[in-house]
């Protein structure tokens, strides 16, 4: 009996972690909208495999919700900024939808970590299967024309794909044909999902890569790698094109481009001024592995970290050594760029 109880207890816990770790940032909404989400661990809230990702792991979620979620984070991430800046609660991540089935009707998460538009992390699914899942869930009539018809969707497409070719390639030597490839596949993919009725999409500008701490730690965290940043600058030029022309070949404005290249590097350079937080030296993470061998949340046999950790996680823009806290997502939310492309998918 004592068993049987404490399985019940425990079972009860577990439902109520999963319920909170998926609330978001709460605002005002417009009746019914859901929102659907596709791309990587920058907006991914737990659909990543619990014994296979490092979200799962302390100290990822010590901020919120208090222990680890599957947010690649401290804390919230870039869903559940802009779940609640648009008044929606923040949608379930898809592998979670049957345990939390009432959930559902606010839309789902079908963001995998380590994930990008073609191929790069087995066994998790690129963006065109992510797609598929949503077309699945239409075709079991989970979803409705009305439901998508009055639907949001936010694509992230955070540079898995450039990681995975300079892994293989051991360089970026032909990265612009390469760029020019992953901008077409990801251009089909919006206008698959326009396709399915949703007539609001808005897709992320690719934050500058050679910022990120796994590429500013030979420098000790003090200069950006520039080659990359300006690689990144050919993916939002011709980012910007395909959803111009989108809007133009379809006749209307339901393809938006989210200014999160403009708003990290109003951050990082701390050059113009914002409502949101500042930091100290932006380009130093708060979450550091002990060596090249190591990242953060690693442990060895005998379970000993081999990682270093900030004493605030509120310090630091970058959370490790590719993410930003939550006080990170948090400032770029607050700049100028990201509230006005926010406001143009909220007002028109």
């Amino acid at each position: 009996m004592v068993a049987q109880n404490s399985a019940v207890f425990f079972l009860f816990l577990f439902c109520f972690l999963f319920i909170f770790a998926f609330s978001g940032v709460e605002g005002l909404g417009k009746g019914e909208q859901k929102l659907f989400v596709f791309g990587d661990s920058y907006a991914d809230t737990g659909n990543n495999r619990i014994a296979l990702a490092s979200s799962w792991k302390f100290p990822y979620g010590i901020t919120f919700p208090g222990k680890p979620a599957g947010r690649f984070s401290d804390g919230r991430v870039s869903t559940d900024f802009i779940a609640g800046y648009l008044g929606m609660k923040t949608p379930i991540p898809y592998r979670w939808r049957k345990q939390l089935a009432g959930r559902v009707k606010y839309g789902l998460n079908f963001a995998y970590g380590g994930t990008g538009v073609f191929d790069t992390r087995a066994p998790y699914p690129n963006m065109t299967t992510q797609i598929d899942f949503l077309q699945q869930l239409i075709n079991d009539s989970v979803y409705t024309k009305r439901d998508l018809k009055t639907s949001l969707a936010y694509v992230s497409a955070s540079g898995n794909d450039y990681a995975n070719y300079i892994a293989m390639n051991g360089s970026t030597a032909g990265f612009p044909a390469f760029i020019s490839s992953v901008v077409i596949q990801l251009t089909v993919n919006l206008r698959r999902i326009h396709g399915l009725g949703v007539k609001k999409i808005a897709v992320g500008s690719l934050p500058p890569l050679g910022c990120l701490p796994a590429n500013t730690a030979p420098s000790s965290f003090q200069r950006c790698d520039q080659t990359q940043n300006a690689l990144v600058n050919l993916h939002n030029q011709l980012l910007l094109q395909a959803v111009t022309n989108l809007n133009n070949q379809t006749n209307s404005n339901s393809f938006f481009i989210l200014d999160i290249h403009g708003a990290f590097s109003t951050v990082l350079n701390q050059t113009q001024a914002h409502q949101g937080p500042t930091f100290e030296n932006p380009l130093q993470p708060c979450c550091v592995g002990v060596s090249a061998a190591f990242s953060c949340g690693s442990v060895d046999e005998n379970g000993e970290k081999k990682y270093t950790l900030c004493s605030n996680p509120k310090s630091n823009f970058f959370w490790d050594s590719l993410h930003p806290t939550q006080e990170g997502w948090r400032a770029v939310f607050s700049t100028p760029a990201f509230q006005n492309s926010l406001n143009q998918l909220w007002l028109n």
